[in-house]
C-alpha cells in the first residue's frame, strides 16, 4: 500500500499510554497459556498467582507495549464469541504458514466454519483451548494491499485450503 493510500490516525492528546493490554478470561486457562507460550509462540512478560483472588499470564505481542493477558476464569463454561480473535497480521502467504506452522504440527483445531472475509483473503484460523480464534493473515493491515477474490481470480490458497490440516481448514 502506497503513502497515498495509508490511513492517518490522529491519537487524542489526552489519552497517551506507554502500553495497552488485552485481557481474555479463560476457562481451560492451562491449556490455553500452553497453546499462546509453546505453539503460537508468545512470549511470556509475567505470570501471577493469586493477586487480588486472580491467576494470569501476560504475553507480548510482540513486546511489553501491547500484551495479552490470560487470567484464568472461574466459571466452568463461558461462551466464546466468533468474533473473539486475535489476528497476526503478517507479509504474504509464506509468512502466514510459517507462523502456523506449529500449530499444524502440534494438532491445533482449525476454526471449521471461518469467517467468509478471512476465507476469501487467505487467512488460515485456529481456535485455542477456550475456542477463541487464532488468525494469520497474509498482509500487513493499513500497510501493504488487502488481497481478496478479485486480485487473486479466486479463493484457494494453499494454507487456506490445505487437506491435510487439522479438523478439515
Amino acid at each position: 500500500m502506497n503513502d497515498e493510500h495509508r490511513p492517518t490516525l490522529e491519537w487524542p492528546n489526552h489519552l497517551l499510554p506507554g502500553a495497552v493490554r488485552f485481557s481474555y478470561s479463560s476457562t481451560n486457562y492451562d491449556a490455553t497459556i500452553g497453546f499462546y507460550r509453546d505453539v503460537v509462540g508468545l512470549p511470556v512478560i509475567t505470570e501471577f498467582t493469586d493477586s487480588f483472588g486472580e491467576d494470569g499470564t501476560i504475553f507480548g505481542l510482540p513486546s511489553i507495549e501491547v500484551h495479552l493477558e490470560i487470567v484464568r476464569s472461574s466459571k466452568r463454561d463461558r461462551d466464546v464469541d466468533a468474533l473473539d480473535q486475535l489476528v497476526f497480521y503478517l507479509s504474504g502467504s509464506a509468512a502466514a504458514s510459517a507462523a502456523g506452522a506449529p500449530l499444524r504440527a502440534a494438532g491445533a483445531r482449525r476454526d471449521p466454519s471461518p469467517h467468509p472475509y478471512w476465507s476469501s483473503r487467505g487467512a488460515t484460523i485456529y481456535l485455542d483451548p477456550d475456542g477463541r480464534r487464532v488468525v494469520f493473515a497474509p498482509w500487513v493491515f493499513g500497510v501493504e494491499a488487502e488481497p481478496n477474490e478479485h486480485l487473486h481470480g479466486s479463493t484457494s490458497f494453499p494454507e487456506a485450503t490445505d487437506s491435510a490440516a487439522p479438523n478439515g481448514g
